[in-house]
């Protein structure tokens, strides 16, 4: 599991939008969402650069988080 900082999340149309571009290139993943802070929890098998990368292409570039 992954955890991401996406300070552009703040509202449900950009939590649907993330789930879509995360699920585009791994539809099995799991995302937990914490909007209020705006970080998201992954688990995938994809690498960090790769989801990153379809974060950053559906505008929303994150970092990962230090927690």
């Amino acid at each position: 599991m992954i955890e991401f900082t996406i300070p552009d999340m703040t509202c449900g149309h950009c939590v649907s939008a993330i789930s879509e571009a995360l699920t585009a290139v791994d539809e099995n993943c799991e995302i937990e969402f914490d909007l209020l802070n705006h970080q998201i929890t992954v688990n995938s098998h994809n690498t960090p650069q790769q989801l990153i990368n379809a974060l950053t292409e559906a505008g929303y570039p994150p970092t990962i988080s230090d927690n």
